[in-house]
């Protein structure tokens, strides 16, 4: 082989080789004229200082930097270690509430297409949130506390995998090397941060370490054992995402190191560009043109301490979790007016959650429930936002529709449309001694069998967005005739979702403790505490019999033999004697190829073993279906042997439906004691 092209190919080779190793290193101090050296997409741009500024004080903003080209991050079997280091500042429009965060990633693509902007950080969204082809590392840097990913706090760090609900995170501080003190560190204080992730293919851990200064701590904040051989793809993309929300930060970088199967670089920050200063708020004047004269400032110093203290005491404080979950509709003092200053003439109802008003807004004149949480109500802010995440979000037709909210001290307030029919309990039970709600005539309590069918029948189709049409599954929790309100033209609408839980769709339910009304609890609940689409549709069951038969699951003053609703039915059907128990004011006036259907998919849907059960969809299908064949024969009473053999060998010793309603020792719940009307 000529001389000439051993050396053309040996200097070609060289070349390549320098080319891959400027790939696999690069540093940043400061990031003027690197415009073709860092891919900007969303609201990104470089200021002319050098900064880089993913995002600005505009609401619902993603950006994103990248390195340009992709990365190789493993050959095959082998994960490549890598390391990097980069100095950020999080200047917030709102001093203490952050919006939303940033994140360090590594992608297989820089658009991120889908991802959404608010807790999602720009990198993922509801649909594809926990999915393993994802293929997503990063490292958020989250200022807003998210109930939905279990966030600790609201200045944290925390290890993604292919999820925003954390594999580890910490609240942000750093380890001060000489003396070994723990020192916090805050997020959204303006200031320039330092931080170092690197990862280790052959320990396979992740560590991520903070310093508000250029050396670096010998204790990292967060190591997370992982391997990320099943994360990385071949290539991948490295750069930042970060977002804003309804409250918005400016999310800057000022410089970044990073290199393959090494330690990148260090940033000095003095050789970093500067931080743009915060601007200065005009309600300092006041203070100043004070000073003018000592009388006058006297008098204003006055003045003011009565005015701030006067805000203070009656201000509405809003916390960054508020925010994730809706804008805040309505202010306290609307509220006020709209409810006579929550006069008792305006009392449509009250219970353990607190009570409700009737209110016409001041604005619209259009009328309004308000449930006004009391203080030391068991809901407290933990049920408080699981309905605002929750029913806030949904739109059905057969729902109670959310229309704002508003907290004030420890006052919590939930506006909601106006049901004028009140709610479905005081329509079925003869004996209420008192109707919370509108004023109605006796003809008006008495619902006809097809207006309860029709209700039944939007129940059922409420439950099926629930579980199985809405982008989450929701489990209710508390499907009852007194969560089930009543508009103008007599249509079911179901609401109160103070203990709703989410879950995605295909995922478990968590455990959790039993919550419910009793008479409407699923016998599984007692040994799991895992409440199910299918503790839902036992209690719709529950609801179903409260329909046809005009009285409540469990009556104190019956008969032994009629004390549980479900046991009297059961009895009543295996004897061919089901029309004893239709509600006695209906007077013999309903379709009995309709109760029959109805009374058999209460009894389907109380069946004490929970895969027996039909789910929501089919038993919608059942009560849409017109006639009696579709539905499954009920062979055997679901209240008898069935439940006792089940019991038995969960080694619970109940012997039946009975015990199980009366036995505390099997069963620790909660006594919900709704609302009527609006609870």
């Amino acid at each position: 082989m000529p001389k000439n092209l051993i050396l053309l190919k040996i200097l070609f080779l060289s070349l390549l080789v320098s080319a891959f190793s400027q790939q696999d290193e690069f540093i940043y101090t400061g990031f003027t004229g690197s415009g073709n050296n860092v891919s900007l997409n969303g609201v990104a741009v470089i200021q002319e200082s050098g900064i880089l500024q993913l995002t600005n004080e505009t609401s619902r903003l993603i950006g994103r930097a990248f390195h340009p080209r992709p990365l190789r991050f493993k050959n095959s079997t082998v994960a490549n270690s890598f390391s990097t280091v980069f100095t950020f500042a999080i200047v917030p429009e709102y001093p203490k509430l952050g919006g939303h965060g940033f994140a360090f990633v590594l992608s297989p693509t820089r658009e991120l297409a889908g991802a959404l902007p608010s807790q999602y950080l720009g990198l993922l969204n509801s649909s594809n949130n926990g999915n393993a082809t994802n293929h997503i590392f990063a490292v958020e840097f989250d200022t807003v506390q998210d109930f939905e990913f279990h966030d600790i706090n609201d200045n944290h760090v925390g290890v993604d995998i292919d999820s925003l609900i954390s594999a580890k995170s910490a609240a942000t501080s750093y380890y001060d090397s000489g003396s070994g003190e723990h020192h916090p560190l805050n997020l959204k204080s303006g200031d320039a941060i330092q931080a170092w992730i690197d990862y280790d293919s052959i320990a396979k851990a992740v560590s991520v370490t903070l310093s508000p200064f250029s050396s670096k701590p010998s204790t990292p904040l967060l190591s997370v054992p992982f391997d990320l051989l099943s994360i990385l793809e071949d290539e991948m993309f490295v750069g930042f995402s970060a977002s804003t929300g309804l409250l918005s930060s400016s999310h800057y970088l000022l410089g970044w190191s990073f290199k393959m199967n090494g330690a990148a670089q260090s940033l000095d920050l003095s050789s970093l560009p500067s931080l743009p200063h915060p601007r200065k708020k005009d309600h300092y004047l006041a203070i100043i043109a004070a000073s003018l004269s000592a009388i006058s400032f006297v008098i204003l110093a006055i003045a003011a301490a009565v005015y701030v203290f006067h805000r203070i005491k009656n201000a509405e404080i809003i916390e960054p979790w508020e925010l994730e979950y809706g804008p805040r509709r309505f202010s306290y003092a609307n509220l006020r007016r709209a409810t006579k200053g929550f006069r008792d003439s305006e009392l449509l109802g009250s219970g353990g959650f607190g009570k409700v008003y009737r209110g016409v807004l001041p604005c619209s004149g259009g009328e309004v429930a308000v449930k006004r949480i009391s203080h030391d109500s068991r809901q407290g802010i933990r049920e408080f936002v699981a309905e605002i995440a929750s029913i806030g979000r949904l739109r059905h037709r057969n729902l109670v529709q959310l229309q704002g909210w508003c907290r004030r001290g420890r006052d919590l307030l939930l506006v909601y449309d106006y049901m004028p029919n009140g709610s479905l309990d005081r329509f079925l039970f003869s004996d209420e001694k008192t109707s919370p709600g509108p004023p109605a005539s006796p003809r008006q309590l008495l619902l006809t069998w097809d207006q309860r069918f029709q209700i039944l029948r939007g129940v059922a189709s409420a439950l099926l967005y629930l579980h199985d049409e809405w982008e989450h599954v929701v489990i209710h929790r508390d499907v009852k005739a007194s969560n089930v309100l009543l508009d103008a033209d007599l249509n079911g609408r179901l609401g109160d979702f103070g203990l709703a839980k989410l879950h995605e769709h295909g995922a478990n339910p968590s455990t959790t403790r039993v919550v419910g009304t009793l008479g409407y609890l699923a016998p599984e609940l007692t040994r799991t505490g895992k409440a199910t689409a299918s503790s839902d549709v036992f209690a719709f069951g529950a609801l179903v019999m409260e329909v046809v038969c005009g009285r409540r699951p469990i009556e104190p003053k019956a008969s032994p033999e009629e004390l549980v609703l479900v046991d009297w039915v059961c009895e009543r059907w295996s004897q061919g004697r089901w029309p004893e128990i239709v509600d006695h004011r209906l007077a013999g006036n309903y379709n009995m190829g309709e109760v029959e259907v109805a009374l058999k998919v209460g009894l389907l849907c109380s069946h004490p073993v929970a895969a027996a059960r039909p789910t929501i969809r089919e038993v919608a299908r059942y009560l849409h279906g017109g006639g009696t064949t579709e539905v499954p024969t009920v062979s055997q009473p679901p209240a008898t042997g069935v439940y006792e053999q089940e019991t038995a060998s969960a080694g619970e010793g109940v012997g039946g439906l009975v015990d199980f309603v009366h036995s505390k020792s099997v069963i620790v719940v909660e006594e919900v004691v709704s609302l009527a009307g609006h609870g």
